[in-house]
């Protein structure tokens, strides 16, 4: 077969691979009033330009501060989704960042959040989920057992975090 093109074999693995898997978020800001729906990860590439979105959505809503959030905790929030059987869902957010001055105000003036709190790392947020019950919530992000997980029926959400597996 003279003039046929000759592949590679990691060529012929690319060619005939399935199309690498997009991981989206969609989150409304209980405080801000903003929307974002974004693919913020293809494959294991987590995408920069949308974790830097990701980031400043989540700011300190308080101050406007801004961090490099672990982008570990956006797939937290999809897997929660995805556990739910309700991937790609809307998912409304009560506290993402905190900065040190908000932890510690917040820390004064409620009850239940802790002096050194996640939040102050980019590691824990706070969500509810439209049409889904907190505790329903509460016992999916339990069976990821993926981090913390923190319980407020009274006020209506879950808290989840990167840290170690407790629940509270």
């Amino acid at each position: 077969m003279l003039g046929a093109a000759l592949l590679l074999p990691s060529q012929i693995a690319t060619a005939t691979s399935l199309p690498v898997q997009e991981h989206r978020l969609l989150l409304f800001h209980l405080h801000t009033n903003e929307r974002i729906n974004i693919v913020y990860r293809r494959g294991d590439s987590y995408l920069p330009d949308a974790v830097n979105q990701l980031d400043h959505f989540l700011r300190d809503h308080r101050t406007g501060d801004v961090i490099a959030l672990d982008p570990r905790l956006f797939d937290l929030l999809s897997d929660l989704t995805a556990e739910l059987g309700r991937p790609g869902t809307e998912i409304d957010i009560v506290c993402g960042f905190r900065t040190p001055w908000s932890n510690e105000f917040l820390h004064r003036t409620s009850s239940g959040v802790a002096k050194h709190s996640q939040h102050v790392q980019g590691e824990a947020i706070d969500i509810r989920i439209p049409g889904v019950s907190t505790a329903r919530l509460r016992d999916a992000a339990l069976d990821l057992h993926r981090g913390g997980v923190g319980y407020y029926p009274q006020s209506q959400f879950v808290h989840v975090d990167l840290g170690p597996v407790r629940r509270w």
